[in-house]
């Protein structure tokens, strides 16, 4: 199934994110993390692509196992250390194994060649569009309620994200953020921009301190000073600090759908007992089918 059609629903949807192995003898581990996290009936699982290695052929393994869970997948496809041969490949192997559901992205640049190489990409924006010419994909794309690192300012970046809308891309998803205000800000911003598609809300459950060191030095995201509080009291005790991380990831998405966000997307970081404890917690506001 199609990822727009999902987010047409008038519903709460709750989706998950996991990651392929670096190594195929782990394949078959991966593909069980899935199939746990695909127990708890989220409305789509997507799984992050790895532009360099093996990892990005395992993205579409993995995939596939997801939709033969009876989970809609979705893909990732960053485009930016690829060759258009190789993308155009892995695009073929999608639509091959009936995974409808693509996630564009540029990718980070590579620093150990001198970008632009020939018939490399620069932006999403190309594959977007090279995606929509190949077949009848669902084209998500991501986008950064802070604003994209590399951007002068946001509004230069709502630019830019109006056009990759305009190109192709049925949804967005946002970038972690851990302050609600700021996602609200930016929906805001988006509409004045004509962004009229649908945003799901990217959230992170950080359930030990050094991830919130690795995501500020990553991403540069604010964290808000009731977050760090949380870390500064229960960082040196991992159990606590990781019912503490699920609690503020729960408070999160119970607010958003409070004020109408009917669109959550919980980078799970393969851990199905961490997407298990969110979901627990809004079992009477998140009615899942059955099965």
């Amino acid at each position: 199934m199609k990822v727009s059609e999902i987010l047409k629903k008038n519903e709460v949807t709750i989706s998950c994110e996991i990651f392929p192995p670096k190594q195929g003898a782990q394949l078959q581990n991966y593909k069980a993390i899935a199939a746990e996290i695909a127990k708890l009936k989220p409305a789509y699982i997507s799984c992050t692509y790895g532009a360099t290695g093996g990892t990005s052929d395992y993205t579409v393994e993995i995939a596939d196992a997801i939709n033969s869970y009876g989970v809609p997948a979705i893909a990732h496809l960053t485009c930016v250390s690829s060759t258009r041969e190789k993308v155009h490949t892995v695009i073929h192997e999608l639509k091959e194994r009936g995974i409808e559901n693509i996630l564009a992205l540029r990718g980070d640049i590579p620093t150990n060649t001198d970008f632009p190489l020939p018939d490399q990409y620069h932006h999403a924006i190309e594959l977007i569009r090279e995606i929509k010419e190949a077949g009848d994909f669902c084209i998500g794309g991501a986008c950064y309620p802070e604003g994209h690192p590399e951007a002068a300012n946001m509004n230069e970046d709502l630019d830019h994200l109006k056009e990759k809308v305009d190109a192709g891309c049925e949804y967005l998803t946002t970038q972690m953020f851990f302050d609600n205000n700021i996602y609200y800000r930016f929906l805001y911003k988006a509409l004045a921009k004509g962004i009229d598609v649908p945003v799901t809300a990217g959230i992170m459950p950080v359930t030990n301190a050094a991830q919130v060191k690795r995501t500020i030095s990553l991403t540069g995201n604010l964290v808000p000073a009731k977050f760090l509080s949380i870390v500064d009291r229960f960082g040196d005790n991992p159990a606590a600090m990781k019912q503490a991380g699920i609690a503020y990831a729960t408070e999160q998405i119970i607010d958003l759908i409070a004020n109408g966000v009917n669109h959550i997307h919980i980078y799970s970081m393969n851990k199905p007992d961490v997407a298990a404890a969110i979901m627990n917690n809004l079992s009477q506001i998140y009615v899942r089918e059955q099965a």
